[in-house]
């Protein structure tokens, strides 16, 4: 887990920064529909899993942008990591239960959906958040039962949380398309309006080069 210590006085959004973390914590949410057709399409042709899949679109984007990858070391000095990767959960709905875990991004979508499914088997009996788990991660959670308009995740720490935290619900059929809405949360102290409009937009992008 490799990272770099960022200097405020040295960081061209350093001001900004600071503005936002000692006198107003503000977290944006902002929700879009997405069409995962493409995804959903070429999941079914190559036997792939929609969830892990998904992971890896948002993982894919999110790691593309320094804005996304900010974080506190031991020391409380802002660092940005090298890369970030899922903090998710793998519902049990034998038991309506859930294990939280965290599967290590991959660049190749067919490298992490395997890591993946070897995580999942790995903890499939654990009812938990399982420990020891890396610290250079952002949080995912689904919401597969209901297609919503929106939805906002409230992190109760200090307001120093600076991860991403993506959420999306059920896909359904509108005009032949597969749409379902995407959510992401993030500290405004990291990014503005921009940055979260600019996730969205390459999440369809990426999507969309999906061929089936």
């Amino acid at each position: 887990m490799k990272y770099t210590r960022i200097d405020l006085n040295e960081w061209k959004r350093g001001n900004l920064f600071k503005f936002y973390i000692d006198n107003m914590r503000i977290v944006m949410s902002l929700t879009v529909d997405i069409d995962v057709t493409p995804l959903y399409e070429f999941t079914k042709k190559n036997n792939l899993k929609f969830y892990p899949s998904m992971l890896w679109v948002v993982s894919r984007v999110i790691n593309a942008h320094d804005e996304f990858k900010y974080s506190w070391d031991s020391g409380d000095n802002l660092i940005k990591w090298d890369y970030i990767s899922p903090s998710y959960t793998d519902f049990h709905k034998e038991d309506e239960s859930f294990t939280k875990l965290v599967t290590e991004y991959s660049d190749d979508l067919f490298e992490f959906h395997a890591r993946f499914m070897a995580d999942r088997e790995k903890y499939r009996e654990l009812r938990a958040i399982v420990e020891n788990q890396p610290q250079n991660f952002f949080d995912v959670t689904c919401l597969p039962w209901v297609k919503y308009t929106h939805f906002d995740l409230h992190v109760f720490d200090e307001g120093k949380f600076l991860a991403p935290v993506v959420t999306w619900g059920k896909y359904e059929e509108e005009h032949k398309k597969l749409m379902m809405p995407l959510t992401m949360n993030i500290h405004h102290a990291v990014a503005d309006g921009f940055h979260l409009s600019r996730f969205f937009n390459e999440v369809q992008e990426l999507i969309n080069t999906f061929n089936f």
